[in-house]
């Protein structure tokens, strides 16, 4: 990765050059180090806006690798955790990708605000329902907020399974994201037709109701993945 000296010259820069070197350097990261194949482009094609996209979460490159692959159908604006901006190497990334920072574990009303207002101007969403990278690269639980995103917005959503991404950047274990390397991978990316809910019941409650609904979603993207990677939702 790049080393403090190139970071602080780097952080000296105007933003408009900062942008352009930080896409030079993930682009020539992604070139050198991913074997990256999609499979399932075309559903994008079938599903009207607004639409939101929903993967698993293995790694830093995830959301880079997204963007470079869904440009030509897609441009989708990344939810993403605050905290990820005070890395000084993951906020390069998040410089080059259009997103939308959330509080994570707390009720962002400006963030919802910000996420059901780009959605109804026509924009794509990507979330990670996870919330958080797996550290051991299987599935885990996702949260609910997704639904009252795609509730507000009346937006379809369409699942991702993405594999690869574990190796191609993976988790230190010092858990120091300065400290994380690239490394050669094969990365997959499967994208699922869009997901189908079925209607509440009159006598179901609420929280059951969305229960279901985020199984279902869950599953929906596990099912596009090796099942080493569905963990909890195999």
């Amino acid at each position: 990765m790049l080393s403090p000296v190139a970071i602080k010259l780097i952080r000296m820069m105007p933003e408009g050059i900062i942008i352009k070197i930080a896409k030079k350097i993930v682009d020539n990261y992604i070139r050198k180090y991913a074997n990256i194949t999609v499979n399932g482009a075309d559903n994008i094609d079938k599903v009207k806006k607004p639409r939101i996209f929903v993967c698993n979460h293995l790694s830093n490159s995830d959301g880079l690798v997204l963007s470079k692959m869904l440009k030509e159908k897609s441009d989708p604006h990344f939810v993403m955790g605050i905290k990820l901006s005070e890395d000084p190497i993951t906020k390069l990334g998040t410089q080059i990708v259009k997103n939308i920072p959330i509080k994570p574990n707390s009720a962002d009303k400006e963030a919802i605000t910000r996420v059901v207002k780009a959605l109804k101007e026509g924009n794509d969403i990507l979330i990670f329902p996870e919330g958080t990278r797996s550290r051991t690269g299987a599935m885990i639980e996702g949260k609910k907020g997704i639904l009252l995103f795609a509730r507000m917005a009346k937006a379809e959503i369409i699942p991702i399974g993405m594999s690869g991404t574990d190796k191609l950047l993976p988790i230190s274990k010092s858990g120091d994201m300065g400290a994380e390397k690239w490394q050669h991978a094969d990365v997959t990316i499967n994208i699922g037709e869009k997901i189908v809910f079925p209607a509440k019941e009159k006598d179901e409650d609420k929280h059951e109701y969305d229960n279901k609904c985020m199984d279902i979603l869950m599953r929906s993207i596990a099912s596009l993945l090796p099942e080493s990677y569905r963990g909890i939702y195999k």
